[in-house]
C-alpha cells in the first residue's frame, strides 16, 4: 500500500496537499506521450505522488517506468506548479491540491507498454491540434506551460 493510500485511510476523501512529479515525454516529431487513465477514461500525463524519502526526480523516473514501461536518459526540469488552480477532484471523490514538479524527457529506452492498473492505453499526440477527451488537470498544466493555447 502506498503512502497516499495510507493517508486516505485516515482522512478519507478530504483535500490533501499532494506533492508529485509529472513527466512530459516528447518523441522526435514533438508529439507528447499521454496515457488513457483507467479512473476517468480521459488522456493524461505520466506522473504521480512522491513516496516517503523519494526525490522529485526519482518519483518522475519511477512513474515513467510504472505507467509506461520506459526509462528516461535524462530529465529536464520545466516548472514547479502549485496554488488553488492546481486543485483536482478524482472521479471517486478524493480531493487534492497538487504541488507538481514538471519534467521534460526527449529520449527514452524500453518498450512502451501499459505497465500498471492506472492506464488503459498509451499514445503520442500532436500539441498543434486539440486533443479530444483531455484530462482537465493535464490541460491546465499544458496551458500553464504555454504548450497549448487557452
Amino acid at each position: 500500500m502506498g503512502y497516499i493510500s495510507e493517508l486516505r485511510e485516515k482522512v478519507g476523501s478530504r483535500p490533501l496537499i499532494m506533492v508529485g512529479a509529472c513527466v512530459l515525454v516528447f518523441n522526435e516529431q514533438g508529439q507528447l506521450l499521454l496515457q488513457k487513465r483507467s479512473d476517468s477514461l480521459d488522456w493524461g500525463t505520466i506522473g504521480g505522488a512522491l513516496e516517503p524519502g523519494e526525490s522529485l526526480e526519482e518519483a518522475a523516473m519511477r512513474e515513467l517506468y510504472e505507467e509506461a514501461g520506459l526509462q528516461a536518459q535524462s530529465l529536464s526540469f520545466r516548472a514547479l506548479l502549485s496554488g488553488s488552480d492546481m486543485y483536482y477532484k478524482y472521479p471517486h471523490g478524493d480531493e487534492v491540491y497538487n504541488v507538481m514538479a514538471v519534467f521534460e524527457v526527449r529520449e527514452v529506452t524500453g518498450k512502451m507498454r501499459v505497465n500498471d492498473n492506472e492506464g488503459l492505453d498509451l499514445q503520442y499526440f500532436s500539441l498543434t491540434e486539440p486533443i479530444a477527451n483531455l484530462n482537465a488537470m493535464t490541460e491546465h498544466v499544458l496551458k500553464r506551460l504555454g504548450l497549448i493555447c487557452e
